[in-house]
């Protein structure tokens, strides 16, 4: 039984990762009024970063066609017997609802959809451990059995510098973003029921990043290791020293760095910085 490995840009895997786990992908894209591009193929995040603060107004941001995932599942039929598609929260994104839409209008290939109820590189952990399975011959069940399993140990937090780029995106209630402006809040958001919500209300950025590290110390006294990722919104510098200081206090962790793409940082906004880990495993 062949099983490939589907997820979607919003993983942010590097075109390195992607080749070395053989996992396939397909991009959201953003529209800035009426030229649409396709993340991490027509636009890199870079590019994204500086066209949007010359921006008058946000971009949108659009899930695939499902006839991209016809089209992909058809390819992978071919060669594949089965296929995992692993895809952001379905609470903010009809992705999920795509592929599902898709897996049931091809032939020749069962399509088995996973509700990451997250995104970034926490997705990126799903699909790179989907695909480490699946080259050691482990079955489909055994694999999604293994992903909701992480499930129950991933975290994710993050800190935006503008609650308003949520609140105008639909990812964030009015009255949070209301609030949090007026009081100069940088709330340490998280993932819940598949959406963003505020997890605890901090007035700085830098006492929210220090509740954020107190969360992981938790964390790596609870499991021997962790594998982590310091997550950016074009703040390299800023999020490559962070990562350094956690590196140097917590050494049972793997840190990577990463970055929060044009879909997403779409939502965030320029400056966010997050961190993410789930039990080495």
């Amino acid at each position: 039984m062949k099983i490939a490995v589907v997820t979607d840009s919003t993983a942010y895997l590097t075109p390195e990762e992607r080749e070395r786990y053989n996992i396939r992908m397909i991009p959201l894209s953003v529209t800035f009024e009426d030229m649409a591009y396709e993340e991490e193929v027509e636009i890199t995040t870079k590019e994204f970063y500086d066209k949007v603060r010359g921006a008058k107004v946000l971009p949108k941001t659009t899930q695939p066609p499902v006839g991209k995932f016809v089209e992909l599942f058809e390819e992978l039929a071919k060669e594949y017997d089965e296929v995992i598609s692993i895809h952001l929260s379905s609470g903010i994104s009809g992705t999920y609802q795509g592929a599902l839409q898709a897996s049931e209008m091809v032939e020749g290939i069962k399509v088995h959809v996973f509700d990451s109820e997250i995104s970034c590189s926490p997705q990126g952990y799903y699909a790179k451990k989907a695909s480490e399975m699946a080259s050691k011959g482990a079955s489909v069940e055994e694999i999604i059995r293994k992903l909701n399993e992480m499930k129950t140990k991933m975290k994710a937090y993050f800190v935006v510098d503008d609650l308003s780029h949520l609140q105008r995106g639909g990812r964030l209630s009015s009255a949070a973003a209301i609030v949090g402006g007026l009081l100069q809040i940088k709330p340490v958001l998280h993932f819940e029921n598949k959406v963003i919500v505020p997890f605890e209300k901090i007035r700085t950025k830098k006492k929210a990043l220090k509740r954020v590290e107190e969360l992981l110390g938790s964390d790596c006294v609870k499991y021997k290791r962790l594998q982590a990722t310091v997550i950016h919104a074009n703040c390299e510098e800023e999020a490559k020293a962070w990562m350094d200081e956690l590196d140097e206090k917590y050494p049972n962790v793997e840190f990577q760095l990463s970055y929060f793409g044009p879909v997403i940082g779409t939502h965030l906004g320029e400056g966010s910085i997050g961190v993410t880990w789930v039990e080495k495993i």
